[in-house]
């Protein structure tokens, strides 16, 4: 199927921006909706190990595959004009890993910064990092403060990445900031949901709409507790190195078959729900 295929829902420059598109990819985006894309997707990028096990490849040979998915979903997001993208690139418990392949994931990370700026900046893309920064190599540091301030004049998408994070940790972190908020004060305010948001590593981001979980694992671990509480979840069998365009257009054309109810009961027919990209104001 040709990439100039007329598009009942996406328009020609919105097509074209995506570049060359595959006849599984072309299929995909007859299915949607452009008005109704989630506003915040957040990833879990797992089954790298099992992806190297398979063909008997070092672990870190996974990882290292894994960027190149990881460039794609960024490029394809930020293309689509989603307004904001968070992968899940390196948690607290992953301390527990062996020193070999945490120093090679902190030096992918590291290489992936510099090689990659080139795309963000392209794509106007603004860099966020989620999680106790502080508590990583110096080096590494160094490199996360650079790519904020590089791109911390684009306009386009924020790409958060979240490191050394931990979803119960970032809570702590933000009960603690409300508490030396109040201190010294004679009549401390009631905590509100509000004044958590405040305080998270996600300040000033809606919450995720839509949750992709990779390798087939029916589990969030750890990742944005608090933000996920209304998200739409989407787990493929999908290793995350073999984790390609088409495979994120299923997952947001599966998102929009998704009804929306908060908790509530809509009247009428199901397609008059709110479109997804006001979720979570």
């Amino acid at each position: 199927m040709s990439q100039t295929i007329a598009h009942k829902t996406l328009d020609g420059p919105a097509l074209e921006s995506l570049g060359p598109v595959t006849s599984e990819e072309a299929r995909l985006l007859e299915k949607l909706d452009l008005t109704r894309l989630p506003r915040h997707v957040a990833v879990i990028m797992d089954g790298n190990g099992r992806w190297a096990q398979k063909r008997h490849l070092p672990r870190i040979a996974g990882h290292r595959q894994g960027t190149q998915s990881a460039r794609t979903t960024i490029e394809t997001c930020a293309r689509l004009k989603i307004e904001a993208l968070t992968l899940y690139a390196f948690s607290v418990e992953n301390w527990r890993r062996p020193k070999t392949e945490i120093d090679f994931l902190m030096q992918l990370l590291r290489e992936y910064l510099k090689k990659e700026m080139p795309l963000l900046q392209k794509n106007a893309i603004r860099m966020r990092f989620l999680g106790r920064i502080h508590e990583l190599p110096a080096a590494v540091q160094k490199d996360v403060r650079e790519a904020m301030e590089k791109t911390a004049g684009n306009k386009g998408m924020v790409l958060c990445v979240a490191l050394n994070y931990g979803g119960r940790a970032e809570i702590v972190d933000a009960l603690n900031a409300v508490l030396r908020e109040q201190n010294g004060s004679a009549a401390p305010s009631q905590v509100s949901e509000e004044r958590i948001s405040r305080h998270l590593y996600t300040e000033g981001l809606p919450d995720p709409d839509l949750l992709i979980r990779t390798s087939g694992e029916m589990r969030v671990s750890n990742f944005l507790l608090w933000q996920i509480a209304y998200a739409e979840i989407f787990v493929t069998e999908t290793l995350w190195p073999d984790f390609n365009r088409a495979r994120l257009l299923e997952a947001l054309v599966e998102f929009q078959k998704r009804e929306r109810r908060y908790g509530g009961i809509r009247e009428g027919h199901p397609n008059t729900e709110k479109p997804a990209r006001v979720a979570g104001e």
